[in-house]
């Protein structure tokens, strides 16, 4: 195995762990689990494939995992530098404390629904490669991206979810 393929990943690994966690700590500790899992399974990795993806899919099992095992915290996330580069993605015009509400709304979000908002406008994956590395159809990549965005949204703009009419039946 040559180091320099994984060494390249590791700032978007990085950026993507502490997305997911919300805690520099918890991400660098899910950064090297990753790191070493893929040089231990190395040989299941197929060569000419899209090995970003194939990191990510790794993380993603690690992350899922660990959220299985460990029940949420109920105490304040604590907020790293993800804050401040999602701060200067965001628009000028904002104030300052967008970034912070943006990252404590993502916190908030369903894990499903976070990975594939990350995964498609953090790391700019299509939807067929978030298809792969969460091991889910494209269709459902799709359905859970946009209920993240309308949550997401729902979430900053300080409303609660959408109240939704029960259905009806129809003879």
């Amino acid at each position: 195995m040559d180091a320099r393929l994984l060494v390249e990943h590791i700032p978007s690994l990085r950026r993507y762990a502490r997305a997911l966690t919300g805690n520099a700590w918890a991400a660098d500790d899910l950064v090297q689990d990753t790191l070493e899992r893929a040089c231990s399974k190395w040989r299941l990795w197929v060569v000419g494939s899209d090995l970003r993806a194939w990191l990510f899919t790794v993380m993603h099992n690690i992350f899922a995992s660990q959220v299985r095992r460990t029940p949420p915290p109920h105490a304040v996330v604590p907020l790293d530098e993800v804050a401040q580069e999602v701060q200067g993605m965001a628009d000028s015009g904002r104030d300052q404390g967008t970034g912070i509400d943006l990252q404590r709304c993502l916190m908030q979000l369903p894990e499903e629904q976070r990975a594939v908002l990350l995964l498609v406008t953090l790391e700019d994956l299509s939807y067929a490669e978030v298809a792969r590395v969460l091991g889910v159809p494209v269709g459902t990549v799709m359905s859970r991206l946009s209920r993240a965005r309308v949550r997401l949204q729902e979430l900053l703009d300080g409303a609660s979810p959408a109240v939704r009419p029960g259905l009806r039946r129809l003879k």
